[in-house]
Order: structure tokens, then sequence, then C-alpha cells
């Protein structure tokens, strides 16, 4: 809609000021009392050139390979041109006159030719490389949203694996934690899907699903694992992509606890001025199998160079003992 508002304001510029301004160039004054038929002739030629060349669009029909159908209308311009530039001149009082304003009005056709021509031609080249462009970024922009939707939606089945059997442990043993389980489950499926469709969410909404997420793992795990969670946020209400930080969570509970050995995960947050410092550490108890499909961090990696192109820094680092997850992430819009 904007294209077609500024093509609107270009072709009103140049109908309304550049092309009466070129036609002062010629003694308009002088044509208009011995030359008019001559004169109107040419404005309205002039007006009609432009017309056509803004209607046909010769750099699109390039472009679309409609080669006879843009060269038919350059010769049939090119014709009119010509028989435009022999409109029929009064007679003189010797052939040298004659001659000398026949060559004069020659080159003035001719002359307005290319300068309506050249033009027409620059403002169709603009708009079409402005169009090719825009037809680019759009492109790219559904790509990102459909890889998103797919980041978005993909589940942990390891999470799901792991969270059930706990549950199903819970009810068999008649844990009192049962039903506070079920419940935090349900809420975390609920998050999960409700924030579907959304780009966005408040950080103090993610960081209530993270919570739940950890104290629904705690619940599956012994005393030998450790998990601590520290979170400080100046702005509740800043915006974040919802479920960017969990699967590194979920990474830390998949290769990071044991039910023999002492271990610990350990989680923080921290958002100041808009700037989100973000840290998981954990030490390692399993190693991922090589060809074992995961969604892993990977996939959260995408998600950040989609979501926050040069507005993050992530880094990924183990020493054999512990592995650890670093996160700045810039929010500020």
């Amino acid at each position: 809609m904007k294209q077609k508002q500024i093509a609107l304001y270009i072709d009103l510029l140049f109908c309304i000021v550049i092309l009466p301004i070129v036609i002062t160039l010629v003694p308009v004054d002088r044509w208009m009392i011995h030359h008019r038929a001559f004169l109107l002739t040419l404005i309205a030629y002039l007006y009609s050139l432009y017309a056509v060349y803004r209607m046909s669009n010769l750099p699109s029909l390039f472009m679309q390979k409609k080669y006879a159908q843009a060269i038919l209308i350059i010769i049939a311009l090119l014709f009119i041109t010509e028989m435009m530039s022999r409109f029929p001149l009064p007679e003189a009082s010797s052939a040298k006159l004659y001659e000398a304003r026949k060559h004069l009005r020659m080159q003035t056709v001719w002359f307005f030719f290319l300068v309506v021509t050249g033009f027409s031609l620059a403002i169709e080249l603009v708009f079409e490389l402005f169009k090719q462009i825009l037809l680019k970024h759009e492109i790219e922009a559904e790509k990102n949203k459909a890889e998103l939707a797919l980041y978005k939606s993909q589940i942990d089945p390891h999470f799901l694996f792991n969270t059930l059997n706990s549950l199903y442990g819970l009810v068999i043993s008649h844990s009192e934690h049962s039903e506070s389980a079920f419940i935090k489950f349900s809420d975390i499926l609920k998050y999960m899907y409700s924030q579907a469709d959304s780009d966005t969410i408040d950080i103090k909404s993610e960081l209530s699903y993270i919570q739940q997420y950890v104290d629904l793992q705690k619940l599956r795990l012994n005393s030998h694992t450790q998990v601590n969670l520290y979170y400080s946020v100046e702005d509740d209400y800043i915006q974040i992509a919802p479920m960017i930080l969990i699967t590194f969570i979920e990474n830390a509970f998949k290769y990071g606890t044991s039910s023999d050995e002492d271990c610990l995960i350990d989680i923080r947050l921290n958002e100041s001025d808009g700037i989100v410092h973000f840290e998981v550490k954990n030490d390692i108890k399993h190693k991922r199998q090589d060809n074992r499909p995961t969604i892993g961090i990977s996939n959260c990696r995408k998600r950040l160079e989609l979501l926050y192109p040069d507005k993050h820094h992530l880094t990924v680092s183990e020493d054999g003992q512990q592995f650890i997850v670093s996160l700045t992430l810039d929010l500020r819009t």
C-alpha cells in the first residue's frame, strides 16, 4: 500500500512539476501563437508517453522474460515519436529557414522523448528493485516464521518420559506429592501450548514456568541431586520469547542428575536495564549418545539467531566434570 502511495506521489510530482518545467525550455508563448497545434499535440504526447511507460513497466516485462511484448512497445513508441518529430510545419519565408525549424523541432521532440523515457525507466527500475527486495524479505520472514513454529512446537520426549514415569511412581507409592506433581505438570503443559502462538511473554510468566518445571523435576530426584534456582528481575513485564531458556535447563536435568552420587545443578538469571544474564551449571553424570536425535542446544541456538540476531551472546563449555551454559540477551526494543 505504501509503495502505491509513493508511486502516486512521484507521478504527480513529475506530471505537475517536473514536466511543465521541462516544457518551458521551449518558447511556449511564441509556439502558442504560431505553432499551437504542434505544442498541444506535443504536451499530450509527452503525458501519454509517460503513462504508457508507467502502465507497461518495461523492466518488469524484461524480468518476466516477456521480451516480444516489451520490444513491440518500444518499437511503437519510437515510431510514434518519429511521426511526432515530422509534425507538419507552416510555410517559411525560405527553404533554409524551413529546414532549420524542422531540424530544431526534431531535436526538441527526441530530447523530450529521452527525458521522459529516462525518468520513467529510472523510477520503474527503482520500484522493481524495491519490490524484489521486499519479496525476498517476505520469503525470508515466512521461512523464519515456519522454522520458529517448528522449534517452539517441539517438546523434549525425554522430559515427558521421565516426568510421566515419576508421576506414575508417585501414584503407586501413594506419595503425598502426587496431587501437587500432577497440578504442576498440567500447568506446564498448559503454558507450553498456550504460548505456542505467542511471539513474546513477560519474563515474570516465563520464570514462573521455569520454577514449576524445576519444582516438578525435584519431585523425581532424591537427596543426591542439589538444585539451586536464583533469579533477580528489575522489570517483571519486560518481554522475552517464550520457552527460550528452558532447553538449557532441560539439558542440565537430562545429563546432570544422579540417584547414587552427589551432584549439583545451579541456575541463575539476572535482568537489569533490559539485559538478561542467564547461566546454567551442572555436573556431568551422563554422556549424550552421538547418533541420538535431539532438539537440544542446537535448536535453541537457531531460535536465538532468528529471534535475537546481534542481540545475544551464547557460550557453551565443559571441562569433563561440569557443563556450563552462559547466555546474555538484550531485550531492549
